[in-house]
C-alpha cells in the first residue's frame, strides 16, 4: 500500500469508529434522559437529551481539533528543533497552546451539564 493510501484508511478507520459512538450515544441518550427527568423533573426530556450530545459533541469535536492541531505543530517544532534546539522553550509553548483546544471544549462541556442538571 501506498503511504497515502495508508494515512486515508487510518482517517477511515477513526471516522468509523467515532460515527459509531455517536450512534450509541445518540441511541443511549433517550433512556439517560428519562432517568434523569425522573429523579429531576423541571426540564423536558428533550432538552436533556440535547444538551447530553452537545457536551458529547462539544468535547469529542475539540478532542479531535487539538489532536489534529498538536500532530501539525508537534511535526513542525520537531523539524524546528532539529535545526536549532534552543528553540525548544517557544516549541513547548506552542504546542501548549494546540492542547488548549481540547481543554476549551472539556470547559465547555462541563459549562453545558452544569445548565442541564
Amino acid at each position: 500500500m501506498k503511504p497515502v493510501t495508508a494515512k486515508l484508511m487510518i482517517w477511515l478507520g477513526g471516522a468509523t469508529i467515532m460515527s459509531l459512538i455517536a450512534t450509541l450515544v445518540l441511541w443511549l441518550s433517550p433512556a439517560i434522559a428519562s432517568d434523569v427527568v425522573e429523579s429531576t423533573s423541571s426540564m423536558p426530556p428533550e432538552v436533556i437529551r440535547w444538551g447530553l450530545v452537545a457536551a458529547a459533541l462539544a468535547t469529542g469535536a475539540s478532542s479531535i481539533a487539538a489532536g489534529y492541531a498538536v500532530s501539525n505543530v508537534g511535526s513542525a517544532a520537531i523539524g524546528a528543533l532539529a535545526e536549532n534546539p534552543e528553540l525548544i522553550g517557544r516549541v513547548l509553548i506552542v504546542i501548549g497552546l494546540a492542547e488548549g483546544i481540547a481543554i476549551y471544549g472539556l470547559i465547555i462541556s462541563v459549562l453545558i451539564l452544569n445548565g442541564i442538571f
